[in-house]
């Protein structure tokens, strides 16, 4: 019987997965697939009965939305939403708004395999040259964090998410899922593979192979010391759910005309 429940899920289709570029820290709304991807775990959230008590969020617009979107699809538009820039997407510094197609045609899948999923491979940091750097570090979003604009990061691995995401994790989520909250955490592809290595024990070699698809449901089940009593599920039909993790991990291919 598990102590404690709570759901993570990647924020719906934003515009820019829809264009297979790296996003990132650029704000970008959903798409309107990534609204129906929304609206749609809302509902199957609702239809297996789950009650939230608390939303928690990171400050970019897709995962907000996103969290709206599935809330009021419940009927729970009125649960609390706690929103940090810890829970933010990874910060893939100079390959901001580029092809991810496009760079597995200049660099090799191999390479951009690495920048997407490695654990502790960090990309080339943004620079002021760089087309998205004053649209990111001048958003008035990152003067209220906790740490000031010149200590926010330039380029992140999968092991900075973590080290950032850690902090909020142990001392702003915990004492609420231990306090008995059922808590939501709509978050971002990476921040979430790195918060489930965390939680499983994942090794640094085996999380380049788990890949997370967009409004998908992630339940996870823990025990008195927050320790998983079995694997993540993926809520909803199966099938559909492996065939949109295929659709992600083939983001960063060749496309087959290239080739």
């Amino acid at each position: 019987m598990a102590k404690y429940r709570l759901v993570l899920l990647r924020h719906g289709e934003g515009a820019w997965n829809k264009e297979n570029r790296f996003c990132s820290w650029v704000d970008q709304k959903l798409s309107s697939d990534g609204i129906k991807e929304a609206q749609n775990c809302g509902k199957q959230l609702k239809a297996l009965g789950f009650e939230f008590d608390l939303v928690f969020t990171s400050v970019l617009s897709r995962s907000i939305q996103t969290a709206w979107l599935i809330l009021e699809e419940m009927g729970q538009e009125w649960v609390p939403i706690q929103s940090s820039w810890r829970l933010n997407e990874r910060h893939y510094g100079a390959l901001i708004g580029l092809n991810r197609a496009q760079m597995a045609l200049n660099h090799g899948e191999e390479q951009v395999k690495i920048w997407r999923r490695s654990y502790d491979v960090t990309p080339p940091p943004i620079t002021e040259s760089h087309p998205y750097y004053e649209e990111i570090y001048n958003d008035r979003r990152y003067k209220c964090s906790d740490v000031s604009q010149d200590n926010l990061p330039k380029a992140e691995s999968l092991k900075d998410v973590l080290d950032r995401l850690l902090p909020y994790w142990n001392e702003k989520i915990v004492p609420e899922l231990r306090s008995g909250k059922m808590i939501l955490i709509s978050a971002h592809g990476n921040s979430s593979r790195a918060l489930l290595k965390h939680l499983e024990g994942i090794s640094d070699e085996d999380i380049i192979n788990v890949t997370l698809p967009t409004g998908v449901p992630i339940l996870l089940e823990l025990d008195e010391d927050l320790h998983p009593l079995g694997p993540h599920q993926f809520l909803g039909d199966q099938e559909a759910i492996q065939a949109a993790i295929k659709k992600v991990e083939d983001q960063g291919k060749v496309k087959s005309a290239e080739k």
